[in-house]
């Protein structure tokens, strides 16, 4: 049956059943490719150095902008995916990736590793994987959560797999034809945009896109129309684009939310500092472990433990964050797994034996999944479901920023020091001041909302400072599909 007559019958929901599935396994596989792809990078580190003569902090570099641009391009994803399409987005993100590990593997200096592995590579995986995550909002409606939670699994699955390989490649052919093996591996993601076929929606739910919608300085420009002037008046039409360039930042980055939200405020701030620390041991791990004597097949499976953990731990953490108990405290649950994430490092500076270090990977693994799993929960309870979208978008984009930053900033200090226990130091740092931040600002803030509702009881709203829990549930199943967002995993 065409498209046409699916549209003319008026009856096509191909929600929740039939290719809806195989749509949820190609987003399985994509994030597995795509967000997981990144934890493979420190079985090269070593290899790297020794290649281009570089040092701790211009080797990691490499690694820092593929992250920063695999979390912080979503407003980009966001505009190409609402010009051409889910599946175009996808499948050139492949295309991208693909290209970008090709091109690293005749790199001739680090620097042109950071253009080719570091941002084509990175921007490709940020656009198929959040271009992917936008299409599982379309076809899933009931199931949407379910959907989500499978899908993350792809990150454990490619974090317990993409190690393995890469020390496997590696050892068998050099990183070289290793990274031009990858990028072949990478167009696979093509393959999975060409699953993700546009869907045909029951006639009376078009997308709020598609509806007419008045355009910001419309209004102005009657004015002028019934005063007899010119609608393409030069200071109409700068005050006109000026209105557009703001709303478009309002839309994508919410810095009123920002400024006028604490909750937010504090929420932002906490997890862009946390960031700093948060990837050092992804980075530093294995180049830790080989440094003090580790085999480095055995250095591999180390990243591989944590992502095998990850596959069952998270989802059980995120039944678990979702008890009633825990209702108006997840904030709290979050700031617990991300000190118990900096308390970890202090495994490894105690010893590098390969048992202890598998013992620090356990743990570690646990507090990642808490903090993988409330990462989103957490901001979904402090900002209005409606400016959710934009204030993810911020969120992102400033936690990008000290992803970037955080392992060149440690890898010179192991350059100046050549010690690399700074490493663990370092993470250790950023992630127990931001987990006490955030709890005691929140504790803070919860008190003073409580003062605040004594004094103001008669008022039915709550104040837009207030820290608590927003509706999350699933609307109508006729309802249109949700707008895109800036979807990432840690």
């Amino acid at each position: 049956m065409s498209q046409g007559e699916a549209a003319g019958r008026g009856t096509a929901k191909p929600q929740d059943q039939g290719w809806a599935w195989m749509v949820l396994l190609a987003e399985v596989v994509l994030q597995g490719l795509t967000l997981g792809f990144p934890s493979c990078i420190g079985v090269f580190f070593t290899d790297l150095q020794h290649e281009f003569q570089a040092s701790n902090s211009e080797t990691s570099w490499f690694p820092s902008i593929m992250v920063a641009v695999l979390h912080g391009g979503g407003p980009l994803c966001s505009i190409l995916v609402k010009r051409f399409g889910c599946r175009f987005v996808v499948m050139l993100g492949g295309l991208l990736s693909g290209l970008g590990m090709v091109s690293s593997s005749f790199c001739k200096s680090i620097s042109q590793l950071y253009l080719t592995a570091g941002l084509i590579t990175g921007l490709g995986s940020c656009f198929s994987f959040q271009a992917g995550v936008t299409v599982l909002g379309y076809y899933f409606v009931r199931w949407r959560t379910l959907a989500n939670a499978v899908a993350s699994t792809g990150v454990s699955l490619g974090f317990t797999l993409w190690p393995l390989l890469s020390r496997y490649l590696l050892d068998e052919m050099g990183w070289r034809n290793t990274f031009l093996i990858f990028g072949g591996i990478l167009l696979n993601c093509c393959v999975c945009g060409a699953i993700m076929r546009p869907i045909q929606l029951a006639s009376g739910s078009l997308p709020q896109s598609a509806k007419p919608k008045e355009e910001p300085g419309s209004r102005a420009e009657e004015v002028q129309l019934s005063n007899g002037a010119s609608p393409h008046h030069p200071t109409l039409q700068q005050h006109t684009k000026r209105t557009k360039c703001l709303q478009m930042l309002q839309k994508y980055l919410a810095f009123d939310i920002f400024c006028q939200n604490k909750g937010y405020q504090i929420y932002t701030v906490g997890v862009t500092w946390m960031m700093m620390g948060f990837a050092l041991p992804h980075v530093y791990l294995v180049p830790y472990a080989t440094h003090h004597g580790v085999e480095e097949r055995k250095a591999a499976l180390l990243i591989s433990i944590i992502g095998l953990i990850n596959i069952f731990i998270r989802p059980l953490t995120g039944l678990l964050s979702g008890h009633r108990v825990f209702t108006g405290r997840r904030i709290y649950l979050f700031s617990l797994a991300v000190l118990l994430c900096g308390l970890s490092n202090f495994i490894c500076v105690i010893s590098a034996e390969f048992s202890v270090l598998i013992l620090y990977c356990i743990i570690l693994s646990i507090a990642m999944s808490g903090i993988g799993s409330l990462i989103f929960q957490v901001l979904m309870d402090v900002v209005e479901m409606d400016r959710f979208s934009s204030a993810l978008g911020l969120f992102t984009i400033l936690e990008s920023i000290t992803l970037l930053i955080g392992p060149p900033l440690t890898g010179l200090l192991v350059d100046i020091t050549s010690d690399h226990h700074y490493v663990f130091y370092n993470s250790s740092f950023f992630l127990i001041s931001a987990a006490l931040f955030m709890g005691l600002s929140f504790c803070a803030l919860e008190k003073k909302n409580r003062l605040r509702e004594a004094s103001k009881a008669h008022l039915d709203n709550p104040s837009r400072y207030q820290y608590s829990e927003t509706s999350t549930e699933p609307k109508a199943e006729s309802q249109s599909p949700p707008a895109v967002e800036y979807i990432t995993s840690i």
